[in-house]
């Protein structure tokens, strides 16, 4: 079986003005991006506010094109298909967003969000509302549910309606873009779990958005973790979680006590860097506690060590 998504190259810049006077600046905010999600597999992928996660989360639900690069949905090309081409595509990938409040219609009741995106399929009215309560029993909302308004549930529960929309279609594969983040603990574990157990039954593949490697653990069998824009290290979740060869990638771990307990101490230092205004030879060098000369001057390219792609330049000391 073919992968559900594939992308090679896959960048988006932004045209930023600084001034009245100032020629327009560049923002690089997706700088050559690869990976594939095979069938019924969950890429995860992670870093800091300001990375690239969600611009990557609006190139492959094509509500942006792509600057440069490729993209493969469900077999076909997404970058160079007419626009009335795509429809195929965009109702094979959906996307479930970070705040269910804002996503969802206030003036609606839940059964005609539900029942939005299959209006214009050949079904009649009463097979449309019948499909919206299966699929509300699927997500674990009541039949009551089906005539009240978004304000009158709370924040999982609205989740749960995001999530009922974006199946409606029978999508291959479900964009998450920090589904979770805007909810509390207790009720971000029933979420997560109900995304499992989903993807169990529609078969489903999603691209999973987040910044909480904690809940990276729990869902991803995959893991890309990005900088600036670009991958610094990508492969299986375990042997990522288990022996991090970039120093990023052991940074964020090291802050995550719940997914690595004993894992020994590493701050990052500084702040992030201005996408507009990037460093010089490895984005991250500002920041290494590990940096040397040639990280100032050379940027390492993404490289093959193993099961995974690091871009280090001295990744096997970490190994």
């Amino acid at each position: 079986m073919s992968a559900v998504a594939e992308a090679r190259g896959l960048t988006r810049h932004y045209s930023v003005r600084r001034g009245l006077f100032a020629p327009p600046a560049v923002l690089k905010a997706v700088d050559g991006v690869s990976f594939t999600i095979e069938p019924g597999r969950t890429l995860a992928v992670v870093g800091e506010s300001g990375c690239g996660k969600s611009t990557l989360a609006r190139l492959v639900t094509l509500i942006e094109p792509p600057t440069a690069g490729e993209l493969r949905l469900i077999g076909r090309d997404a970058v160079k298909r007419a626009p009335a081409d795509r429809t195929p595509l965009r109702r094979a990938v959906q996307i479930v967003f970070q705040n269910p409040y804002g996503s969802l219609n206030p003036r609606k009741k839940i059964g005609a969000i539900l029942e939005e995106p299959v209006i214009n399929t050949r079904l009649k009215k009463p097979e449309r509302a019948e499909q919206v309560r299966e699929m509300m029993a699927k997500v674990g909302l009541r039949p009551e549910h089906y005539h009240r308004y978004p304000h009158m549930f709370s924040g999982g529960q609205r989740q749960r309606i995001a999530i009922a929309r974006a199946l409606m279609l029978r999508p291959k594969l479900v964009v998450a873009d920090e589904p979770v983040s805007a909810l509390d603990v207790s009720i971000q574990a029933q979420v997560l779990n109900l995304l499992r157990d989903l993807q169990v039954e529609f078969e489903l593949s999603y691209l999973f958005i987040s910044h909480d490697l904690g809940v990276v653990h729990h869902v991803s069998d995959d893991v890309m973790v990005m900088y600036l824009g670009r991958p610094v290290e990508q492969g299986p979740k375990d042997s990522i979680f288990r022996k991090p060869l970039h120093p990023y990638t052991r940074a964020l771990l090291a802050s995550t006590p719940s997914v690595e307990k004993k894992r020994e101490r590493m701050v990052l230092t500084g702040e992030l860097p201005s996408p507009l205004n990037p460093p010089a030879g490895c984005a991250f060098h500002t920041r290494c506690p590990f940096a040397r000369e040639r990280c100032h001057a050379e940027r390492p390219a993404l490289r093959k060590l193993g099961d995974r792609d690091v871009a280090c330049h001295f990744a096997e000391e970490f190994g």
